[in-house]
């Protein structure tokens, strides 16, 4: 076995795109683009199955061959038979973990890369269309699951046919025990059929609870400096205790049917094997078959309980993965609202002028604009003017540098365009990887980017400055402190085009005034978009426009570009 084998990672540009058309859609896709630890799962789980099937009958040919007068030297070669089939039981057992492991290291690796692959492509339309406790438990909890069902899969092959070689075995030493076993294993595993479908519907219902859950724990962590100003705490953890409930009755549900399908997994093969030893103990009481035959028959009822317990494990393994995919499938089939442009136009070099006609607003080339307009407009309007697919049905696109936003290649224009606006988000990590985002940064540019945000006494104020470790949210940090280092970021990427969303709504007028003062200075000559009423960003504007709540044209409220 190589590593080669084992290898569960594959290239970027090598990973197809998923089939998500429905959780066995899927389930396939996965097998398909590397079957081979499966298919060798599937053959080491035969030859580990097979000599437990097939040691009942060998020691019932030892008692046999004893019967017979063979002598000691007939019961030392069938119990060397006995031994050979242990030891090759032994040496398949540890080759069927490794490349089970593997199988189900294939399926989670695949599937954690092409959820986050689609998280990545979906970027800010993902936080509109799915709940943060939906994605969180499908790359845990899901991604969990549909590894289990790779991994019990090369089990189930290998009892699949034990059963099979089992009941072939039997049936040439007696026909109507054969039979007997022909029909009672599978009407054993047939059984199991009616509790499987409740047992997903139960399935689904605990997942989506989960997610429920896991959604408002992350409100609550998140909000909890403001639940505690307000006074909200025990409303919403009187909501969380009811949601938990609710997650903790779906579980006991599920459970209660698990608890049924794990009896009926015990108890329909045992009726089996029951049914089968009074049958053959009868027959060999009549003379009709062996005291080693009885022997073999008894060992081999008694095993055929692992085929059903094991068929009963993967019933139940893949229920949880259809749930478990389709919860994925259900994510990957959500769609960006930003898409590459079919035939990309290339930017000009240098600075960049953004015109659009729809709502008047023309940033100069180098110049600093402040666009006046109600606050509950910024959002949209940021939206049009930063992102593709945003310029509405039938209005005239925007103009980045004279090419129309729509047809610019996306990476081009996230590397020379950049917004920042309230919605930024500070991950978990060192102050210094948030800033610098993991691109190489000299200390000058830093400390530059950090003075010109009036940002530094917000690092120096910190346990270990720069390297200081912030949560995720930056929740430590008051609403200035946090708003004026997402500036810094933000000056520090130094894009050709930047657009700020009220960057200093949540500091003093003293700080304001210095942010805005610098900010003018470091930014000449790239163009810079500033949405705010404040005076102070008025007073150095190079052009100013004021639009109204409806931001479209004919609008009463509208008026035109002024330059100030």
């Amino acid at each position: 076995m190589t590593n080669r084998l084992f290898d569960a990672s594959v290239g970027p540009a090598a990973l197809p795109e998923a089939d998500v058309r429905g959780p066995w859609p899927y389930l396939w896709w996965l097998v398909r683009i590397r079957p081979w630890p499966l298919v060798l799962s599937a053959v080491l789980g035969t030859v580990w199955m097979v000599p437990l099937a097939l040691i009942p009958l060998v020691i019932g040919r030892a008692i046999d061959k004893v019967g017979e007068g063979g002598g000691e030297a007939g019961l030392y070669l069938w119990s060397l038979g006995a031994l050979a089939l242990g030891i090759v039981q032994a040496l398949a057992g540890a080759g069927l973990i490794q490349a089970a492991v593997a199988a189900e290291a294939h399926a989670l690796s695949h599937t954690h890369r092409v959820l986050m692959r689609h998280v990545v492509r979906l970027g800010a339309t993902l936080r509109g269309k799915a709940r943060s406790g939906d994605v969180v438990a499908s790359a845990a909890a899901d991604v969990e699951s549909i590894g289990n069902a790779f991994e019990v899969v090369g089990r189930t092959v290998g009892a699949v046919f034990a059963a099979v070689l089992v009941a072939v075995a039997l049936t040439a030493t007696s026909p109507v025990l054969g039979l007997a076993v022909l029909i009672g294993v599978p009407v054993a595993v047939l059984g199991i059929g009616p509790l499987l479908r409740p047992l997903q519907e139960r399935d689904e219902a605990q997942r989506e609870q989960m997610g429920i859950a896991t959604s408002q724990a992350g409100d609550i962590v998140a909000g909890l400096r403001i639940l505690r100003g307000i006074g909200g705490e025990a409303g919403f953890a009187e909501r969380f205790r009811r949601t938990s409930q609710e997650v903790r009755h779906a579980g006991e549900s599920a459970g209660r049917m698990e608890a049924w399908l794990q009896a009926a997994g015990v108890f329909l093969p045992g009726l089996v094997t029951v049914g089968i030893v009074w049958f053959g103990a009868r027959l060999a009481l009549q003379g009709t078959i062996t005291a080693g035959e009885l022997v073999a028959f008894y060992g081999a009822s008694a095993f055929l309980t692992l085929p059903v317990s094991t068929a009963t494990e993967a019933a139940e393994t893949l229920s949880l993965a259809k749930v478990a995919a389709g919860r994925v499938c259900a994510l990957l089939r959500l769609t960006p609202e930003t898409t590459q442009p079919v035939q990309p136009e290339p930017l000009p070099p240098g600075p960049l002028s953004l015109a659009d006609a729809h709502t008047g607003i023309t940033a100069e080339a180098g110049r600093l604009t402040v666009v006046v307009i109600p606050a509950d407009r910024t959002g949209h309007l940021a939206d049009r003017l930063t992102r593709p697919g945003h310029s509405g049905d039938g209005a005239p696109a925007v103009l980045l540098g004279g090419v129309p936003l729509d047809r610019v290649d996306l990476a081009e224009l996230r590397s020379r365009v950049l917004r920042s606006g309230p919605a930024d988000t500070l991950f978990s990590g060192t102050v210094r990887e948030e800033l610098t985002a993991e691109t190489a940064r000299s200390p000058q540019e830093l400390d530059r980017a950090l003075f010109t945000a009036d940002a530094a006494d917000v690092v120096e104020a910190l346990p270990a400055g720069l390297d200081t470790r912030l949560d995720e949210g930056g929740r430590a940090l008051s609403g200035g402190q946090r708003q004026r280092l997402v500036l810094a970021r933000a000056l520090l990427a130094a894009p050709d085009v930047l657009v700020l969303e009220d960057p200093t709504s949540s500091v003093d007028a003293h700080t304001e005034a210095r942010v805005v003062e610098r900010v003018a200075a470091a930014r000449a000559g790239r163009t810079t978009i500033v949405f705010s009423d404040s005076p102070l960003w008025r007073g150095v504007a190079d052009r100013e426009v004021r639009l109204g709540p409806d931001p479209a044209p004919g609008s009463p409220d509208r008026s035109a570009g002024v330059p100030s």
